[in-house]
Order: structure tokens, then C-alpha cells, then sequence
């Protein structure tokens, strides 16, 4: 016994198996079990080829509004220059504001190994300076020779401008050029 119901959606009630499968074989249509943990088991009469076409396009718009979170990195040195850091933390507020995580990373060279402390310092001043658009995923950790920090956007934070906002660095478009502007030369 099945609790069948008609392809218009309306109820047929609790009929034998081979009945509903007999009314779905004179419509045309499929009979599709949609609750099979029900008592009893709750049965459609369905076009099935149809059904699967349709779940799959709402899983593709699903998909198409589920927000990408990308991982973007941006690398430090111990020595990095007042000009170098204000610019990079920049980016990194950026990246949090159109809601990406960021990769605070730190590679020591040569010479740098011997005062892992300043590295250290500057990845904790990054995290320090971001800490209104950002939370600390991963604490500064040493992985062989590089300091590494993960920071993902606090929810309802935003930089200045839109989740679909360029960083800093965009240029404005080019004026287009008038065919007086271009010069053909051949040379030989």
C-alpha cells in the first residue's frame, strides 16, 4: 500500500502499489516514492526525467548565489618599508571587505633567520591593524622558514564600497582615442 498522489498535486489516497503504478502507466507518467520512510510511503505520479531537469537547475542557481569565499595571500619580509606595509594592509582590507580570507605570510632570508622576533612583530602588527574587518583564523604559526596567519572577514564588516568592489590598485579606464591620435609608420 502507497499514499499516491495524482501529477496535478492532488491527493488519490492510500491505494495497492500496483494500482498506482497502473494509473501512472495510463497517464503517461512515472511513479516516483518521494517519502519512503512515511507510513505508507508516500508515492507521486510524476514526469521522472522532468524532475531530475528541474532539481538540477535549481541546484545550479543554488550554486550561482552561494557566495565563493577565495583565499588570497599577500607575503610580508622582516624589513618591509613603511610605504610597502600601509599599501599591502590596504590590499588585505580590501580582500576582507569583498569577504575573502587572507594569508598573511612572512619568509625569512639569509641573515632574517637570526631574528625571527622581528618577523614575528610585523605579522602581529597585521594582525593588530586589521582586527576591525577581520578575525584570526590561524594564530601566527612558524612553518620552516616562513610565519604564516590566517584572517577571515567578520561577518556584517565591509570596507569602503561594495562585496564586488575592486582593490586600491584599479586604474581608471583609458580616454579613447581619436584616429588623428594614431601614427602608422612603416619602416623598411
Amino acid at each position: 500500500m502507497v499514499r499516491c498522489i495524482n501529477g496535478d498535486g492532488t491527493m488519490v489516497g492510500v491505494v495497492p502499489t500496483r494500482e498506482a503504478l497502473k494509473m501512472a502507466i495510463d497517464q503517461g507518467l512515472d511513479l516516483v516514492e518521494v517519502s519512503p520512510n512515511a507510513d505508507p510511503p508516500v508515492c507521486r505520479i510524476m514526469d521522472f526525467g522532468k524532475f531530475r531537469y528541474d532539481e538540477s537547475i535549481k541546484e545550479k542557481e543554488a550554486r550561482k548565489k552561494a557566495h565563493r569565499q577565495l583565499l588570497k595571500e599577500m607575503k610580508f619580509h622582516a624589513n618591509v618599508g613603511e610605504h610597502d606595509y600601509d599599501y599591502k594592509i590596504e590590499h588585505i582590507k580590501a580582500f576582507l571587505g569583498n569577504g575573502h580570507k587572507v594569508k598573511a605570510s612572512l619568509q625569512f632570508r639569509g641573515r632574517e633567520n637570526a631574528h625571527r622576533e622581528l618577523g614575528f612583530e610585523v605579522i602581529k602588527r597585521v594582525l593588530k591593524d586589521c582586527a576591525e574587518l577581520s578575525a584570526v583564523e590561524l594564530a601566527p604559526r612558524l612553518m620552516g622558514n616562513t610565519i604564516v596567519s590566517l584572517l577571515t572577514p567578520r561577518p556584517g564588516k565591509q570596507h569602503e564600497g561594495d562585496r564586488d568592489a575592486e582593490p586600491a590598485t584599479a586604474r581608471p579606464a583609458a580616454p579613447p582615442l581619436a584616429s588623428s591620435d594614431l601614427k602608422i609608420e612603416n619602416k623598411v
